[in-house]
């Protein structure tokens, strides 16, 4: 294994699926016209080392930034040329980013930082374009009569620090800097390309998926540091897919992207999914696929990015098998953003070929089931989840004002409706409505068109049941629930929702493995869950274990409400105990971190199913010093 500094050029083609897609033969043809007849004679001339050729990606090695960059000028502008004479839609269109880095060269390959910037630059590239890290603008300003911008600071997937980038215009004077096209001998390299377009031939014709050349196998996870034992089921993260565009207000997209992919998979019962609480802690954060696997207990981590530009949006999407430390495969589409749903379910079928796991065609089309097709009106929905998940008054009003604009777009949007009778139903039971009888009224009057358009949608029976349970109809909410975990199995939202009704409903055991479930689905935002892990295992007499379990949720509280919650199912257990004293304190806490909480408040938004429950827990928490 050998270490040097060089300069690395990477390039892929613009819109390779499609291409193959419709002209599989035309397109591989015109692959290898360019490498023989332009690619290879200007590598070969500015003293670069192809590293590698596969699918549609190209990694080089230079001795020196200003030759790297002058072939990347030459073969954007020779290649322009020669697509003047073709069809635009069959036009092979590169992307090229180029880094000075250091890099590990083993059996002629190269690995490190330095290749993965080089490869994250050439997808901030538009097409046809160059991007340049700042260490190669350093290098070139002064040596190469080129007009070069300042792009900013990026943040890139996998690399820790932003990277600063720059574009190179190819304008007249790039043009200048071009030369006419030399053969050179090229035998080997020819040979390798021979080998490699035969290679690519078949991955086309076999329907296996190939992975980009340049990026290196991952270090594998260690099943002996898993902080859970594996599932007996092929197990994935969908970590958020990085937003590329650089404003910050294009986050919804890439939110909105992971959030379908999440939601999509988990209506396959043969998957287990994390879920998007806990796959959202990693946001922003340039953490190991290693960790990640690691610390959710799961065997394959799928990221991706997204860049959209106008209408048009590029994703890069990749499925990593953890354990064994690389690719089962990796895409990038090119596509108008209204294209944006097919792509979202070529992603999750793809995903499941990888799992291999085998859909009925009944189960693939309920997985691939939308409520709209309508790309603006999905967006505005993004926006309004963003807001909800927020679960404070400002963020309950921001996600109905974002849903009426989506329903202004599709009035026939079943999901939305579902958030907006999610949005009546908490001003109801919070306290933010000033009617809460009129609340109520308005979510049961979405639920019921919600359920006109769309009666398997996951989440209407989650309304249904929240609504049931509001209203003391405890049967019809435990069947809601039992429905929604059904359509959605590794929904944790599906399953925390029915552990709190069958609590309430008296059905303590199941309860207890909802909310085990539940802790496992979304192990980073595992409060809510233990609250009614805790809460179950209190009236089955089995004190000890719960406070543990209010212990850890008070530890993980995500909020002060919840954190009181967590007081009150302490309070109640050191009743039992005798430890009067403790319980007291923990109430005190409680109504210092929730002033609003007491008897009739509880009763009222968490009432039991039998009174017998309800006069058990009643009377604990009036010995804890709980108020009427």
């Amino acid at each position: 294994m050998e270490r040097r500094l060089a300069a690395i050029l990477a390039a892929d083609v613009v819109g390779y699926s499609r291409l193959i897609r419709e002209d599989e033969a035309g397109t591989l043809a015109a692959l290898k016209a360019h490498r023989e007849q332009l690619i290879a004679p200007k590598v070969a001339e500015r003293k670069g080392r192809i590293v590698k050729l596969m699918g549609d990606g190209l990694l080089v090695e230079f001795p020196s930034a200003v030759e790297a960059v002058q072939c990347a000028v030459e073969i954007q502008h020779l290649i322009g040329e020669r697509n003047a004479d073709v069809p635009e839609e069959k036009r092979i269109v590169y992307r090229i980013g180029i880094n000075i880095g250091d890099i590990v060269v083993e059996d002629d390959d190269i690995y490190g930082d330095g290749v993965n910037v080089a490869a994250r630059l050439e997808g901030l590239a538009e097409p046809s374009g160059i991007c340049v890290a700042r260490n190669v603008f350093d290098q070139v300003k002064d040596k190469l009569d080129l007009t070069i911008e300042h792009l900013g600071e990026r943040k890139v997937k996998n690399i820790a620090e932003p990277v600063t980038v720059y574009r190179v215009v190819l304008d007249d004077k790039a043009a200048a800097l071009v030369t006419p096209v030399v053969q050179v001998a090229t035998k080997p390299v020819y040979l390798r390309w021979m080998i490699a377009a035969a290679a690519v031939f078949v991955v086309a014709v076999g329907g296996v998926f190939w992975w980009q050349p340049w990026a290196p196998d991952v270090e594998p996870a260690s099943i002996e540091r898993m902080a859970f034992p594996l599932p007996d089921k092929p197990s994935v993260a969908v970590l958020p897919f990085d937003n590329l565009t650089g404003d910050p207000d294009q986050d919804h997209v890439a939110d909105g992207m992971t959030e379908t992919i999440i939601s999509t998979l988990s209506k396959i019962p043969e998957l287990f999914v994390i879920a998007r609480n806990s796959s959202f802690t990693y946001k922003g954060k340039a953490v190991k696929v290693q960790q990640v696997a690691e610390e959710l207990g799961v065997r394959y981590v799928l990221e991706g990015s997204v860049q959209r530009a106008g209408e048009e949006v590029r994703i890069t999407v990749q499925l990593i098998d953890a354990l064994k430390g690389h690719h089962l495969w990796s895409e990038s589409y090119d596509r108008k953003f209204n294209d944006l749903f097919k792509l979202q379910d070529e992603i999750a079928l793809k995903t499941t070929i990888a799992l291999q796991v085998k859909l009925t065609s009944g189960e693939e089309a309920r997985m691939l089931s939308r409520t709209t097709t309508n790309v603006r009106a999905w967006t505005l929905y993004q926006q309004a989840l963003s807001n909800f998940f927020k679960f404070s008054a400002e963020g309950n009003r921001e996600a109905r004002r974002f849903a009426e604009r989506a329903l202004a777009e599709d009035l026939e949007f079943a999901d939305v409706m579902i958030i907006v009778g999610f949005t009546h139903l908490v001003d109801a039971r919070s306290g933010y409505s000033l009617s809460p009888r009129d609340s109520l009224s308005l979510a049961i009057e979405y639920a019921d068109k919600a359920r006109s358009l769309a009666p398997d949608a996951p989440n209407l029976y989650n309304l249904m049941q929240s609504i049931y349970r509001y209203q003391g109809e405890f049967d019809k909410a435990v069947a809601a629930g039992e429905r929604a975990i059904e359509l959605s199995p590794s929904s944790a939202i599906s399953l925390l929702a029915t552990a709190m009704t069958t609590s309430l409903a008296g059905q303590f055991d199941r309860s207890i493995e909802l909310a085990q479930m539940a802790i496992r689905q979304s192990p980073h935002h595992r409060s809510t869950g233990l609250i009614w892990l805790s809460r179950s295992l209190w009236f089955k007499r089995e004190y000890s274990k719960a406070i543990d379990a209010a212990t850890e949720g008070l530890g993980r509280a995500e909020s002060p409400f919840i954190a009181a919650v967590h007081l009150l199912n302490l309070a109640i257990a050191f009743v039992e105990t005798g430890e009067i004293d403790k319980a007291r304190q923990a109430v005190s806490g409680a109504l210092q971190k929730a002033p609003q909480i007491s008897l009739s408040f509880l009763k009222s938004g968490f009432g039991y199913k039998k009174e017998s429950d309800w006069q058990r827990f009643a009377s604990a928490l009036r010995s804890a010093g709980l108020p009427e």
